[in-house]
């Protein structure tokens, strides 16, 4: 049983979030108990009222809520402040125009003050999350049932499979604190795209798990906006590159983690390698081609046997045709639009659909 002030930490980000910071509080400790419940709000060196609300809620949840002040770091810096300062046994990052599922929280709550004071707790929890977008009266929950057990403790060889663009996202997961701290996880400050590396690099730590099948995380979808511009995908497709190459250092050899684990490490470098290639493919330009064939070899020189089992995936090969065919394919395959902070990447091709949700953070300048 591990010592822990609290059971649960949200880490909430928060870069110029006044307009829906209290409506994320309020459901973070609208649990019917709520004393081991923390919530650090970790203003991002906000330039509007965000700091000063943040210290409002400090004074009005005593005890729950703490307002740490620092100069922007981007969201990854955010998450690491929060990661270091947490008192509870788990933590969950909820950004801040994001909210919990005020009916599942007390469900959630219940199951984690179980694993408190268990012998061997698990390490990580997943949820179901919602897409919840402003106009639709119906919105799209994304759960794991095919692949995951409810209510039962798993290993990662009790896994199913997972389609063919199917992840587990941030927003699902609930780490338990220690095991987060021990993978030595240090997100890139001022960098697009770290989920994928807070969803990924942890996992070989990740011996135990548990399915709950609740729709806990809300993701705000706000108004459809316009079609994405080139140009911010090319200066943005640098950091992609880096959170790749990231992921690439964190991936283990086969044979030195569970089956099942490397099997869906692999399957979420490709997904991710993959759609970093089609957005360098996008580009047009020369040295973003050169970038890419940089970026398969780079993999491959890390480990052979990860290249060749990355390259085996279906996706990746569908998107490592040779010469200006394969380009041709992919500019003339792929669409990219923006839906709120959520852009899709959407294949044309009839049978083909690769839908990848790249988050552009609302509360982070580069």
């Amino acid at each position: 049983m591990e010592q822990s002030s609290k059971t649960l930490t949200f880490v909430v980000p928060a870069y110029n979030m006044e307009t829906y910071l209290e409506r994320c509080v309020e459901s973070l400790l609208s649990a019917t108990d709520n004393s081991d419940i923390e919530v650090l709000i970790v203003d991002d060196g906000s330039s509007d009222s965000t700091p000063e609300l943040a210290d409002m809620y400090e004074r009005r949840w005593p005890g729950n809520v703490r307002a740490i002040h620092q100069v922007n770091k981007g969201h990854g810096g955010a998450v690491n402040t929060g990661i270091a300062n947490a008192t509870g046994m788990y933590v969950k990052v909820v950004d801040a125009d994001d909210w919990v599922d005020m009916p599942s929280i007390d469900t959630l709550m219940g199951t984690l003050r179980v694993q408190r004071v268990a012998t061997d707790p698990v390490d990580m929890i997943v949820t179901n999350y919602v897409y919840d977008k402003v106009g639709k009266r119906v919105k799209h929950t994304v759960n794991f049932r095919h692949a995951m057990a409810t209510n039962t403790v798993l290993g990662w060889d009790d896994l199913g499979c997972f389609g063919v663009a199917e992840y587990i996202l941030m927003h699902a997961l609930i780490y338990r604190t220690q095991v987060v701290r021990d993978s030595g996880m240090q997100l890139p400050e001022h960098t697009f795209y770290v989920d994928f590396i807070y969803a990924y690099q942890p996992f070989p730590w990740v011996k135990s798990m548990l399915y709950m099948d609740i729709p806990f995380y809300h993701y705000f979808i706000g108004r459809e906006g316009q079609s994405v511009q080139t140009d911010v995908m090319i200066r943005r497709v640098a950091q992609l590159r880096l959170v790749n190459q990231r992921m690439v250092e964190a991936t283990p050899e086969p044979g030195t983690v569970p089956d099942g684990l490397y099997r869906y490490m692999i399957h979420f470098l490709a997904i991710e390698s993959s759609v970093t290639s089609v957005f360098l493919i996008l580009s047009k330009a020369r040295q973003t081609t050169v970038s890419r064939t940089e970026l398969w070899a780079d993999i491959d020189k890390a480990s052979p046997a990860i290249g060749r089992d990355v390259r085996r995936k279906l996706v990746s090969r569908a998107l490592n045709l040779l010469g200006s065919v394969g380009r041709w394919v992919i500019r003339r395959g792929y669409v990219v639009r923006r839906e709120g902070r959520r852009l899709q990447l959407t294949c044309r091709a009839r049978g083909c659909q690769l839908i990848f949700a790249l988050y552009h953070r609302s509360g982070e300048h580069p």
